[in-house]
């Protein structure tokens, strides 16, 4: 499995140099393979990659133990940066913003600052091993409730919720339950909780408009969030929807995302002001602001409409997963599969 970036690459936290060993450009508007940040390790199929707006972070598991490596921008250097983050040692996830790397161990969870020469750790919280729902969680999920890239950096939830899956946008959230329901909080300025309206919930708010109709997957972006249901398998946005550089529309309630010719969406994924999805049969299309080339159709143009990215097509890989970051887009894919010969 080989894991392709495209987008925002200002401080080559998608690749360093070309082939020709000359600085990419800051704008990537066609996917390309990731620089191994980790020269030990190679990006494999059981490497995790996470974005924020400056940087990444790697989380690999290999079968010496797990570690994650940073690369992008890190404050107080002038430099770029890339290698192994050293207090990751034996993590089992984690997050990364513009000035925090969240980790999760298997008995506690730490944020580190991200500075140079010294990472500094700012906050460590136990986890407790004897509160298990049974369901498998990642973070921003942790015991008890759910950690933040800003302080305070862990908020409680209630256990009734039985979250199994939460996605935190700039300044909302979307909870999904193992129920399929989805609970959302936070601004609501843009529509982005779905609940109809402009405002803000200060609590966990249950998505009236899709109750009835179960959940699998939930994301959320800047100003908008998505969700994949269990039976229709198409997603659904709850967000606001650009149709260009200087006009934008809001959505309060949830809506259908027609991906034309696709039966199935497997995976869903939201950055700052645009959305990636995998269909079921392996191919990713994107759609919203494309600035910076996010979207992976060649050109720095923004489109309404969910757009097939050639580049994995053409290439005969099939995607396999994606993540967003704010301007940017993290896609791991494989080659597809040969079929058989035919025997003369």
């Amino acid at each position: 499995m080989h894991w392709f970036g495209f987008g925002f690459n200002g401080f080559g936290q998608i690749s360093q140099a070309d082939v020709s060993g000359q600085t990419v450009k800051c704008n990537v508007n066609t996917p390309v393979l990731l620089s191994e940040m980790c020269r030990s390790c190679v990006i494999r199929s059981d490497c995790r990659v996470r974005g924020s707006w400056s940087s990444r972070a790697d989380v690999h598991h290999t079968d010496c133990g797990s570690h994650v490596c940073v690369s992008g921008f890190v404050s107080g250097s002038s430099e770029v940066r890339g290698g192994i983050f050293p207090e990751s040692l034996g993590c089992t996830d984690a997050l990364i913003s513009e000035r925090y790397l969240t980790l999760n161990f298997t008995d506690r969870v730490e944020c580190w600052e991200i500075q140079h020469p010294q990472n500094k750790l700012v906050w460590k919280r136990e986890q407790d091993l004897s509160d298990n729902t049974g369901h498998l969680v990642t973070l921003p999920l942790v015991s008890g409730g759910y950690v933040t890239p800003k302080t305070p950096f862990f908020r409680p939830l209630c256990s009734d919720l039985c979250a199994v899956s939460l996605a935190l946008g700039s300044e909302h959230a979307v909870l999904l339950t193992s129920d399929g329901t989805v609970y959302s909080w936070g601004s609501g300025s843009h529509g982005q909780l779905g609940h109809g309206a402009l405002t803000s919930q200060e609590e966990p708010q249950v998505l009236e408009a899709l109750w009835g109709v179960p959940i699998r997957a939930v994301s959320a972006g800047n100003w908008h969030s998505a969700s994949i249901s269990r039976n229709t398998e198409q997603p659904i946005n709850e967000d606001e929807k650009k149709q260009a550089d200087v006009f934008i529309s809001i959505q309060a309630f949830p809506a259908l995302v027609d991906v034309p010719n696709v039966l199935e969406i497997s995976r869903i994924s939201c950055g700052s002001r645009h959305t990636a999805a995998v269909s079921g049969t392996g191919d990713l299309y994107t759609w919203g602001w494309g600035h910076y080339g996010q979207l992976g159709h060649g050109t720095e143009n923004s489109t309404d409409e969910p757009t097939l990215v050639d580049y994995f097509a053409s290439h005969r890989m099939c995607v396999k997963d994606v993540v967003c970051g704010l301007w940017n887009t993290f896609v791991s894919a494989v080659p597809k599969e040969q079929p058989p010969s035919r025997q003369e």
